[in-house]
């Protein structure tokens, strides 16, 4: 789905900005596809919503700063699993005639008390393959997370967050913003002292872009809390003391009844009034407590970001893929989590396949971040 000319707005300079998508959806298409993975432990269909991911990352990511770090979240999954791997093989669970014997660690006492942990010993190939298979599927939902913060705008997301969370919007958008433009500092830096026949190396060179990088860091602090202040940031605007204490009474009262919710869907024991009642009275009480605690924030929004097809298409697709893996119609569920024990070869089922390949559709359904281009002043 391409941009048209309606999709993008003119600016005062008679040029078009490229229309971007709103950051919502990416972040619905993010978790729920995040909500698919944790679905399977097929290494198959994980190193397909890996392959999905960073096509639409790169087929759709812009040239701003934030854009910039999904092979940091690669890096992390990459280390995620090696840890899992270590982990698994550190604490070796022993091995059976059957297994494929790899290698054996030197083997560690425990004490009577430390019963059924088993430090060091012998490592099998199904052992590690299995950890392995557990932690790509964590690196995959790292990555997902990952996705969401670099095609969505973090600045344009707070626009669309309630009064009550504003304050907790910025501090969250301001972390998010901090490291991809701590690398852009050090970036800017190492290029100016390039261009200034600059030879220095090893720690004397870290000296020399330190200090040029905290004092670029300190001026983009105080000119955002410069910034901050002027949009009457922190003021605590209309709300009476007694307002106060009733939202956070009902936020708190709402909390409870989600932690009680989640309990009662994961434990079957649990009292059927621990459930789905418990879950949507806690969210009633959540969103009442939001609606209320943003009274006290007044604000106003320049040109809001629209919600067209585009981001129906790319949100739909990713609930899409979840509601396709959770409905277990017409494939086999244990296709989806695939035993090493005997060692096979996982097979890729038909239906989930199409799921996640339909959750790639988001790279060619969402409009491109093209350049700005210039039109013809009339």
């Amino acid at each position: 789905m391409e941009a048209t000319a309606a999709d993008s707005a003119p600016d005062q300079g008679g040029r078009r900005l490229p229309r971007i998508l709103h950051p919502v959806a990416w972040w619905v298409w993010a978790l729920t596809l995040a909500t698919a993975v944790s679905r399977t432990n097929n290494p198959l269909l994980l190193f397909l919503v890996l392959a999905v991911l960073g096509y639409v990352v790169t087929a759709r990511r812009t040239e701003a700063p934030w854009a910039r770090g999904f092979k940091y979240y690669l890096w992390l999954a990459l280390t995620v699993v090696a840890i899992r791997v270590v982990f698994r093989a550190v604490f070796a669970t022993g091995i059976t005639p059957h297994d494929h014997f790899l290698f054996s660690l030197p083997h560690i006492p425990t004490p009577d008390w430390y019963a059924g942990i088993r430090i060091g010993g012998p490592v099998s190939l199904e052992a590690l393959l299995s950890a392995a298979t557990d932690g790509l599927r964590l690196a995959c939902m790292l990555c997902c997370i990952g996705a969401a913060n670099t095609l969505a705008n973090p600045k344009r997301a707070l626009r669309v967050l309630p009064g009550a969370l504003y304050e907790l919007g910025v501090a969250v958008t301001v972390a998010i913003s901090v490291a991809p433009q701590l690398v852009q500092s050090v970036q800017r830096v190492s290029r100016a002292k390039r261009l200034r026949a600059g030879r220095a190396t090893g720690m004397k060179a870290l000296r020399t872009i330190v200090v040029p990088v905290l004092e670029d860091a300190l001026e983009r602090s105080l000119r955002l809390a410069a910034a901050m202040d002027s949009r009457g940031y922190g003021r605590a605007g209309t709300a009476t003391r007694r307002s106060r204490r009733i939202t956070g009474a009902l936020m708190l009262l709402g909390m409870c009844g989600l932690c009680a919710g989640a309990y009662g869907l994961l434990d079957a024991t649990a009292p059927a009034l621990l459930g789905l009642p418990a879950m949507a009275c806690g969210a009633a009480l959540c969103v009442a407590g939001l609606r209320l605690g943003g009274r006290r924030v007044t604000r106003t929004t320049y040109r809001p970001d629209p919600w067209r097809l585009a981001e129906w298409a790319v949100a739909g697709s990713g609930v899409l893929s979840a509601v396709l893996l959770f409905g277990n119609l017409g494939y086999d569920p244990a296709q989806l989590n695939p035993t090493f024990y005997p060692l096979t070869w996982p097979g890729l089922p038909l239906v989930p396949t199409v799921a996640i390949l339909l959750a790639g559709t988001a790279g060619f359904v969402a409009p491109p971040p093209g350049p700005v281009r210039r039109t013809d002043a009339s």
